[in-house]
């Protein structure tokens, strides 16, 4: 990462999604959060969709998914990483501050190796791997820091969170775009369609998440936008900009960046400070990190140093 340009995106995006962060738990004082989730992906679709008209005025049909090597990562991108991940990471935020929420989501890189193990049987774990996922749940449960007197109530949200990581990473596993023709913005467009749809969904079956059970506040509505428009529409152009130039082990070390500044907003917002245990877990999360992407780093650093020797 020597590009000035990558290195301020890079530190940028981190921010923004560290925000993300923040921001959720600031809305959902006023808002349920699957309702909360629905809403945020309703604008940033709306905004992708725009963002994507615009960038490809000249082919509008270019925004169209075509047969099934669109479909399929759309559906399942759309209803895992999408839906059912920030319904159970919206609700998990309900009891658990924003920088621990951003250390556990930063266990998706660590997890991804063992889930392409369950859905594609021919791979195997290496020991770094195993031993990196092993750190990770170290790190989990160091953070859940479980009473075991009121076990449910210490770890629901923790639980929760964990459990919207691992949905994120299998529907990642599962998101094959390898014979998509689709455009990245309008992939993301249409991911976002069909899980907002599918909160929508789950907000008509489920009472406590209606338009009813929320407080329309100013504050409450500029934190969804806020939501939809910066960390959604904005951070993911940003991501997929530094993913083409970078590559994904070094945007994949995003995930150790965001947390910090989710901890810094967040203290700055609401005063929260750092737990001992919050910091513990994540030094375990990123040693995971680097047991499981091992070979990647030290490759990737190679052809830092080439490149460096080069200049």
């Amino acid at each position: 990462m020597n590009d000035r340009r990558d290195v301020i995106a890079f530190l940028a995006l981190a921010a923004v999604w560290g925000s993300a962060f923040v921001a959720t738990e600031a809305a959902l004082a006023s808002v349920p959060p699957v309702l909360l989730a629905a809403l945020r992906f309703d604008l940033m679709a709306l905004l992708l969709f725009a963002a994507a008209a615009v960038r490809h005025r000249e082919d509008l049909c270019a925004l169209r998914p075509r047969g099934w090597g669109d479909w399929s990562p759309v559906l399942a991108g759309g209803a895992l990483t999408i839906g059912v991940h920030h319904a159970l990471l919206f609700a998990g935020q309900q009891h658990v501050p924003a920088a621990v929420a951003s250390t556990l989501v930063g266990l998706i890189p660590v997890l991804t190796p063992a889930l392409n193990r369950f859905v594609r049987p021919g791979q195997n774990l290496s020991v770094s791997t195993i031993a990196g996922l092993l750190c990770g749940f170290v790190g989990v449960v160091v953070i859940a820091n479980p009473d075991p007197s009121n076990l449910a109530a210490t770890s629901t949200g923790t639980l929760l969170v964990f459990a919207s990581a691992v949905v994120f990473t299998l529907g990642a596993v599962l998101t094959d775009e390898s014979r998509a023709v689709l455009p990245p913005v309008p992939m993301q467009a249409w991911m976002a369609l069909v899980g907002a749809a599918l909160l929508h969904v789950a907000v008509l079956v489920l009472p406590s998440e209606s338009f009813a059970a929320a407080t329309w506040s100013p504050a409450a509505v500029g934190w969804t936008v806020y939501l939809a428009a910066i960390p959604g529409a904005v951070g993911f152009f940003v991501y997929f900009r530094l993913l083409d130039r970078l590559g994904p082990v070094q945007v994949g070390l995003l995930e150790y960046v965001i947390p910090p500044f989710a901890a810094l907003f967040a203290w700055l917002l609401f005063g929260d400070s750092l737990t001992a245990n919050t910091v513990v877990g994540f030094v375990a999360v990123l040693v995971g990190f680097l047991l499981v992407k091992s070979a990647a780093v030290r490759s990737a650093l190679r052809r830092a140093d080439g490149r460096a020797s080069a200049d």
